[in-house]
Parts: C-alpha cells; structure tokens; sequence
C-alpha cells in the first residue's frame, strides 16, 4: 500500500525496525519501472551520508537496465542544500566555492568578531545562533521566543555580517540560505518545480522547521510527497527537531493518506511490550502499537544500582558471563558517561570500542592539514587562514595578521591578495615578509598542481612545504605519538577521489557535510564491547 499510493500526499509511520527504508526504496524502483518517471526527477532526502549511501546502493541493486538511476538524487537535506546553493547561490550573492563551517570553525568565526570574550563564553552563544537558524530564525526576527536579550541579538546579527563578509556558510546555512534562495528567486523556484515531481523524506521526525519550510518550497503544484518517520523516535528537540512537522502533516496536506508499519522484524515480543507500554505515556502521538512474529525472548531487566561506578561492575559482570563481547553494547546519554565504564573495563580487561570519541578528522594534525585544503579551494575562507598562517611558526603574529587582515577589510575577500598587498606596502617586518612571500608562493605552486589534475601530489606538497609534517614528526619523536602517520592516512583518503578541483571540491563537502562517512578508523572493526 505504501509502495503503490502516488495519487495522494502520504504519511508512512514506520516504527523500529518495519522496513522503513524498504518502502522509500521499492517505492523509488516502482517509480521508476512502472510509472516511467525519469530518475532525474525523483528527489529522496534523509539526515546522513551514511543513510543517503545505502538507500542509493540499494537503489541501484533493485533497478537494473537503461534507467539512468544514477541521475536520482539521493542526498541529505544539507547535501541538497549544498548542491541548490553551488548552482544557483550567485542569485543571492554567495559565489559556488563557499566553504561549510563546522562547529568548531563557526565558534572560531564568532570570537574573532568578539576578541574580549573567551571562547567557553561564546560557546553557549553560538549553539543559540544556530539553534535559532534551525528554526528558521535570523537577527532581524522576533527572537523572543528564544528567551534571548538584546546583547545576543547584537551579536547574531555581528555573526552573520561577518559570514556574508568571508563567502562562506555554517552548517545551518545551508537551509536557511537555501529557503532565502527560492524565496527570492522565482526563476530558480519554477526550476525546482520542474525538476522534480517526486519528493521522498525520510526520518521525517527529525526535521526542525527550516528544513519543514524548505520542503513546503521544493514541493510544486504537482508533485507527490511522500514523508516516512515515526513520531515515537522523536528524539532530537535539543537540536531543532519539530515533532509537529509529522504530527500535523495531514493538515499541511488536506488529502493526505496515512499508512502504519507495525511489524519489527528485529526485536522480541517481550523487548516490544515493555517499549509500547513506556511509548504509550506520550499524549502527542499518532496511536500505535509494535509487534512481531519473532519469538518472545527474553525478558528486559530493570536493574537498581548504587552508583556509577557499582553500575559499571555491574555491567561488567554481565557481559563477562558469557563473554561474547563483540554482541554487546552499554548505551548512555552523554559521552562523559562512558568513562566509569573504560575504568572498569581497562581494570577487568575487557575489551571495548568507543564510538563517538574523538573521531579521525578531529584531531589537530588532520584539521591543520584540511585548513590548508580549505584555503586551497577558497582564499576567503578566514578562519582557515587565520588558523594556519603561523601554523607552524612563520614570523607572522598578532600583530603582522592584524595588519594583513586590514586590508582584507578594505573591500577584497581574497586573503592571499591581501598577504601580497602587505608586503607590497611594507607593512610586515622582514621575518613576517619573509613567512608571507612562502607562503603565497607554495599556494600558487599548489594551484598550478592542482589544475593540473595532481590532487595527491598537491595534498603532500601543502603538507611538506608548509612544515606541518616536520612539525608532527618532532612531536611523534617527543611524544611517541602517530600524529604524522594520521597525515599519509588523510592523503590515502583522498587517493580514491578525482584528482582535479572538483575531487579535491567534493572530497571536502563530503567531509563538512558528515565526517563518519569518510573516516579511515571504524571503530566497530575492533574486537570488543561498544560503548555508544
């Protein structure tokens, strides 16, 4: 039923473990084999690379012959805004090869238009900004909602000139710049509605109200929207995420149809029962009700323990008794929770694995070396510039990077430029000069490099030219550290990419837009019990 309703806006409410993305997928194939709908006009959304990919390689499994199924655009909603904002972003004044800031390069933006506050101060402050984006909020609306004074309202709007300032986008961005694009462009609305006449959503529990805003937009007069979610999994508020958006759909769509999935093909009875029962406490809910064919199982214990540490024992006393680490896993709500856990384990010598610790592309050494990367493919990208310019040590300090970035000011954006409009005008001491003169020489040599289609051989040149490699490998000596080893695995990484710009261009949005995908560790590769 799920598969073969298109006449009508549909609600599939999947619960754990129904088959939800079966349905997204058989219904694409469906589309496409039966109704005769080019791929190119089907767009299916999720919330992770990872999803994104195994729906696309199940996708391609299921629809064989002359479809061109690759043409299906199979993307996260930051994917698509991403790629909506490359094509058409000039519409709106931001050029094709803005950077994505993470997290941690957004807080940095921030303080550098604060310099008085520290960075634990605004760390609160930037979590606000981009929870207000998540829900479609900018410094010129009624913040009030937000429970926010006029001090952070000052320091939003501050953010966010600064942000148009360096052509660049945070995260939120790319859904919020993405509804300004096809709120004031017409021309690029009717090509979205034309473009796509089937529109597929899934994890629809976990869309915050920008993202509910934009897919009102993508959504024409004649396109059929189908969105697939469980309002039970809702568990992302924190973030932004809007239950309404699945609670009210069928009165954003007046003949919408909705279909149940309630049969979980991977747990127990027992497991279900004690789930519906806790589940069903919740009065904002579509009414449902778990079950499976499986056998009951085994009963869910409840156990009531002294504290962390005698429940990490005891823990560790279950999973010792059958000793079957690799089938066990201690979920908890803050990663700072699993450290009670690792002491217990490290002591009793049971193996573990902790997912969510400090992943590959986190550390220094990897985050100095895309910086480099960064810069590479947008000389205006500040943050970057500013954490790598003296990194290693070139003569060039506060003072020098002051001087330089005030000719940024003066009406350019291109860092590099500004570099070379400084030592024109002898504004840097001759150490400074110095450091500036190789610095733009080895980016101009990277350039030439990469045009001419040696992604890897540029990747190495930046990392040996710039010093970062010498760096590392004195620390390695110092520290008996791996961190230079983590460089070579970050160049292999990119070895299975196309070696032009536009490898270098895709392997860094890939990597902006969810770093998991692209690690080079799996921690579920080691023996052991996860911790997550």
């Amino acid at each position: 039923e799920a598969v073969l309703e298109n006449s009508h806006p549909l609600l599939v409410l999947a619960g754990a473990g129904s088959g939800k993305t079966r349905v997204i997928t058989t219904k694409i194939a469906y589309a496409v084999q039966q109704l005769g709908i080019a791929p190119y006009r089907i767009l299916a959304v999720t919330f992770t690379n990872k999803a994104a990919k195994e729906m696309k390689d199940r996708v391609h499994s299921m629809v064989q012959g002359d479809y061109e199924i690759q043409q299906c655009n199979i993307r996260t909603f930051h994917s698509f805004g991403a790629w909506l904002l490359r094509r058409f972003g000039s519409e709106i004044g931001l050029g094709s090869n803005f950077s994505i800031y993470d997290d941690k390069d957004s807080l940095s933006l921030l303080a550098s238009c604060f310099p008085n506050y520290k960075k634990k101060e605004l760390d609160p402050v930037m979590r606000k900004i981009s929870y207000a984006k998540d829900r479609g909020l900018g410094p010129s609306d009624n913040l009030s909602s937000l429970g926010v004074d006029a001090t952070f309202k000052r320091m939003f709007e501050t953010y966010e000139r600064k942000l148009h300032q360096v052509g660049n986008v945070d995260f939120a961005d790319l859904i919020v710049r993405s509804n300004e694009l096809l709120d004031s462009s017409t021309s690029v609305l009717n090509w979205v509605h034309n473009r796509f006449c089937m529109i597929l959503v899934d994890e629809y529990q976990d869309s915050n109200l920008a993202q509910f805003n934009l897919l009102r937009k993508l959504v024409g007069p004649h396109c059929f929207i189908c969105v697939v979610g469980d309002d039970d999994q809702s568990i992302y508020r924190f973030r932004g995420a809007e239950i309404k958006n699945i609670l009210s759909f069928a009165k954003q769509y007046a003949d919408a149809k909705t279909v149940k999935l309630e049969q979980n093909y991977r747990s127990t009875q027992h497991i279900l029962a004690v789930a519906n029962s806790v589940i069903s406490n919740n009065k904002a809910r579509h009414p449902k009700a778990l079950w499976t064919a499986n056998t009951k199982g085994t009963k869910p214990t409840l156990n009531y323990v002294q504290d962390e540490q005698d429940e990490a024992l005891r823990v560790a006393s279950i999973v010792r008794q059958d000793r079957n680490y690799n089938e066990s896993a201690v979920l908890y709500r803050t990663n700072a929770q699993s450290v009670a856990f690792e002491t217990v384990f490290k002591r009793l010598g049971i193996p573990y694995k902790v997912v969510g610790a400090l992943q590959f592309y986190e550390r220094e050494e990897v985050k100095d070396a895309l910086s480099l990367l960064f810069l590479l493919t947008n000389a205006k990208d500040e943050v970057n510039f500013k954490r790598m310019i003296n990194k290693p040590a070139r003569g060039i300090g506060p003072g020098a990077l002051e001087t330089i970035l005030s000719y940024s000011l003066a009406g350019e954006g291109d860092l590099l430029r500004m570099l070379q409009k400084a030592i024109e005008a002898n504004a840097l001491s001759a150490k400074a000069k110095a450091g500036a003169v190789h610095f733009i020489r080895m980016y101009e040599h990277a350039h030439t490099m990469l045009r001419e289609g040696e992604l890897v051989d540029c990747v190495n040149f930046l990392i040996r030219e710039s010093g970062l490699l010498e760096h590392y490998l004195n620390q390695d000596r110092l520290n008996s550290t791996s961190k230079a080893e983590n460089l070579e695995a970050l160049v292999n990484a990119l070895s299975s990419y196309d070696s032009s710009a536009d490898g270098l261009q895709l392997f860094l949005e890939q990597l902006s837009l969810d770093p998991t995908t692209l690690g080079t560790e799996d921690p579920r590769d080691k023996e052991g019990v996860t911790l997550i």
